[in-house]
């Protein structure tokens, strides 16, 4: 885990030369950022990353030789594991719950700004999962519009508090914003995500907020 007095060590993966090195140049100016490679195929990102071992990997969607999504699941294999932020023009419903599905700590589209990016990919460093409110939104309107009665199952299983604190990561909150809007302290927050998780029986943020925003009804 990247931490303050450590540079996060990236990894830039997309088939464009181009936004690589637009990518490289704009990330390059923060000095708590290091690019420390790039690669254009899955085949080329999983062995960059095996040996440059980073601690972030920005990658796209739609690569030469397969998809970003089984780029995702294999990076999280690597020993240590590698978060990934999924970095796309694309925020059509399908290629969203894949993202959300393949384990991705972050989905981002190509539009965001610069320093929305940078705070993106130092919250995924510290352990946090990231959403696009424009990707959130598409993900609740796909539920609001499916088709079927959502099971209440394990949600049951949540106190109020716990059930208040997923809602809030389901928006796409921080631990710190949802201390603030919940009057808690960070520690508390983390306890009732750590209870929550071990209830549904989840290991990923961005899993647990996905399965809510599927079953809550809301």
């Amino acid at each position: 885990m990247a931490t303050s007095n450590k540079c996060i060590r990236l990894l830039l993966v997309d088939d464009h030369e181009v936004v690589r090195s637009g990518l490289g140049a704009l990330l390059g100016q923060h000095g708590e950022l290091e690019v420390v490679g790039e690669a254009g195929t899955v085949a080329a990102a999983l062995e960059t990353a095996e040996r440059l071992k980073p601690d972030v990997v920005l990658l796209d969607v739609r690569l030469p030789d397969g998809s970003g999504f089984e780029a995702c699941r294999s990076l999280h294999k690597l020993t240590p594991p590698v978060k990934v932020i999924i970095l796309t023009a694309f925020a059509d419903d399908e290629i969203v719950m894949q993202a959300i599905g393949s384990g991705a700590e972050g989905y981002l589209l190509k539009e965001i700004d610069e320093q929305g990016l940078v705070r993106a990919i130092k919250e995924v460093a510290e352990g946090r999962s990231i959403l696009d409110p424009a990707v959130t939104r598409r993900v609740m309107n796909r539920v609001k519009d499916g088709a079927g009665s959502p099971p209440a199952g394990k949600l049951d299983r949540l106190s109020a508090q716990e059930r208040r604190v997923l809602e809030l990561v389901a928006q796409g909150k921080t631990n710190k914003e949802i201390g603030l809007a919940m009057g808690l302290s960070d520690k508390t927050v983390k306890n009732y995500l750590s209870n929550l998780m071990e209830k549904l029986q989840m290991n990923r943020r961005s899993q647990a907020a996905a399965f809510f925003v599927q079953h809550s009804g809301s």
